[in-house]
């Protein structure tokens, strides 16, 4: 049972970190981002060109990915390292879990207060839309609290907690490259994906940047704890 706490380890002095300093001009970075995205229509834009059926089946095991490996990977580290008993690598599993749970529990808390309107129109041809049959809803907000759920809109969990899970890993190893260019790979392919399919370009760009500040920071609380 001794290990089971590591998961909230520093776990109120990292979100508080999360939203600090530096950091919460990451937040507002993000929000600006979003803004100039959305009113510049760049979102709708980005949504008309890529459609159709190769984005589609580049998204699908995306998505899957993006909403399993976080805890499937997580157990298997954890139960590797266990079963070898090799502490750093129960300790990363931990620091993994603590990156993913913030991540998810920030980017919801923020789509509860957002309400943002989801792309409503996937598998349209690019010929439906260019015929202007479809209207363009990507400036939908709905702003108050639960006016619009926390499984869709703003910013994308899955991109969140990927970036969060790829980022937190980087900083616990920052020497191993190859590490650090899969773990971003996987976080770009998830963002990607759902920026084609069930998300908007604004939710990616903003779940990346929010995710990272939450791998920054966890990776850091937990690298100090490998390193002692």
């Amino acid at each position: 049972m001794r290990a089971m706490p590591e998961l909230f380890h520093n776990l109120g002095k990292n979100v508080i970190a999360s939203f600090r300093g530096r950091n919460l001009l990451w937040h507002l970075i993000a929000i600006i981002l979003t803004i100039l995205i959305v009113r510049s229509g760049l979102d709708w834009a980005y949504f008309c060109n890529f459609q159709g059926d190769i984005f589609s089946k580049l998204a699908r095991p995306a998505i899957l990915l993006g909403s399993l490996l976080p805890i499937l990977g997580t157990v298997a580290i954890l139960f590797i390292g266990t079963v070898s008993q090799r502490p750093r690598t129960v300790t990363t599993g931990w620091a993994l879990g603590q990156a993913g749970l913030l991540g998810y529990l920030v980017s919801i808390a923020y789509k509860a207060c957002t309400g943002r309107t989801p792309p409503a129109f996937r598998g349209y041809s690019v010929a439906a839309l260019d015929s202007h049959s479809i209207i363009d809803n990507s400036h939908g907000f709905h702003f108050s609290f639960f006016n619009g759920g926390v499984f869709w809109g703003w910013p994308s969990s899955h991109t969140t907690v990927a970036f969060a899970l790829s980022v937190c890993l980087t900083r616990l190893y920052p020497k191993n490259k190859l590490l650090s260019v899969l773990a971003l790979g996987y976080a770009f392919y998830v963002g990607f994906a759902v920026s084609v399919s069930i998300h908007w370009l604004s939710e990616f760009v903003a779940g990346a940047i929010i995710g990272s500040v939450v791998g920054v920071v966890v990776g850091n609380s937990f690298r100090a704890k490998l390193d002692s």
